[in-house]
């Protein structure tokens, strides 16, 4: 009796969630049931994918060291049977389709419900008068999201409105942190020594959306929060050039290979304004996502100054990518080797302004405009005098060749 009460009063809600990965809904949460103060691992683990439910189940599940038998064991008002026994891990698993097995559907305005229950029906054992445990039903639930898709691409309800879609394809969070030596946390103290190196790692993350690839556009640094205040130096600069790599006292550069797509990371040595005294420096950089399957170009690009062999090389991509941090003009050739032009603005640069023509170059215009007129002209009159002569020697009867006006 004391089981029964353990069991009763053990058998509350507890959620399940689960990540990304491609076995399991990123978007899916579980209302399963746990024992409390049960060893691991858990009695009762709910997977819930796009169009199945898998329930694994130890059996152990009272955990009390003693195994119930799998036969015992059935999922929703249909009685549907496990399709795995695991005889190492002792564990029971049962796969079904999300309206299957006599699971019941609720829809609410921001989720879609899927209800079931995992039956025990004990058998007796050895002993055929007397039960040592008792039946249990355990509810289990899978919430699904009606506004966001349960895959990033492979999904597009039909219900879901366009504006909803969108608004969840927006939602990028940018950040830009101060790491330690070693990049596996968050640096507590934002003082750095001069010369000493800054660890500063750049991470996108987004909540519904296609795999991104981050770069990192510029970073200047300032006295004040102001970007455009003097004075001002360039860190990152030409759509992705490390520029701070160039000085001969700094060993700037990119980490290649970045560990994720999402996030790219770069070392720079701390310095302060010559011409002021103060020692508080701020780094405002612009941040930007491609896909990650679109090819790095002059726009996209990662590109670290090595000094040994004095050349720009990508974190990825082509070298050629880099040629322009040498001369600055990124940007013009990002639109002149383009079919068609981005669909962000692209950011200019003091640097990269092309010089306006001149009145030389203007008057040349001119005159070639007008000389393309003049032919246009000539060759009309050509056109029409061919036209009256053909008319004229069909009503005289003559060849073409031998008439004359």
């Amino acid at each position: 009796l004391q089981g029964t009460e353990l069991w009763a009063g053990g058998l509350r809600s507890v959620k399940e969630y689960y990540d990304g990965s491609s076995q399991s809904s990123p978007w899916a949460w579980v209302d399963a049931s746990e024992i409390r103060a049960v060893p691991l691992p858990q009695p009762v683990i709910v997977q819930c994918q796009e169009a199945q439910m898998v329930v694994t189940v130890h059996r152990d599940l009272f955990g009390t060291g003693r195994l119930i038998k799998a036969a015992d064991l059935s999922l929703g008002s249909a009685a549907c049977q496990h399709v795995a026994l695991n005889e190492v891990e002792n564990t029971v698993t049962f796969a079904a389709g999300l309206q299957d097995c006599g699971s019941s559907l609720q829809m609410t305005p921001d989720s879609l419900i899927y209800r079931t229950s995992l039956n025990y029906t004990p058998s007796p054992a050895g002993n055929a008068v007397i039960l040592r445990t008792n039946p249990a039903v355990i509810p289990i639930e899978c919430h699904y999201p009606r506004k966001k898709n349960v895959s990033s691409k492979a999904v597009k309800p039909t219900w879901s409105p366009l504006f909803s879609t969108v608004s969840a394809e927006e939602r990028l969070h940018f950040s830009l942190r101060l790491m330690n030596d070693d990049w596996s946390a968050e640096r507590p103290s934002n003082g750095f020594h001069l010369g000493e190196p800054m660890h500063i790692q750049a991470e996108v993350t987004a909540e519904n959306h296609m795999a991104l690839r981050l770069f990192v556009d510029s970073c200047v640094a300032t006295l004040t929060p102001d970007t455009n205040s003097s004075p001002r130096y360039a860190i990152i600069d030409f759509n992705g050039c490390l520029v701070d790599g160039r000085s001969d006292d700094a060993t700037s550069a990119f980490i290649s290979p970045r560990p994720r797509q999402d996030m790219l990371q770069l070392v720079t040595d701390a310095f302060k304004f010559a011409a002021d005294a103060r020692n508080l420096i701020y780094i405002t950089c612009h941040l930007k996502v491609t896909p990650a399957d679109q090819v790095p170009d002059f726009l996209n690009k990662a590109c670290s100054f090595h000094k040994v062999g004095n050349f720009w090389s990508p974190v990825e991509g082509t070298r050629d990518i880099c040629s322009c941090c040498k001369t600055g003009n990124c940007g013009l050739l990002g639109w002149s080797r383009r079919v068609h032009p981005p669909r962000w603005p692209v950011r200019h640069f003091r640097r990269d302004v092309a010089s306006k023509p001149g009145k030389e170059e203007m008057a040349g215009l001119i005159v070639v405009a007008a000389a393309v007129t003049l032919a246009f002209f000539i060759l009309g009159l050509i056109f029409i005098y061919k036209r009256a002569l053909l008319i004229q020697c069909q009503r005289c009867h003559v060849p073409f060749t031998h008439c004359t006006m």
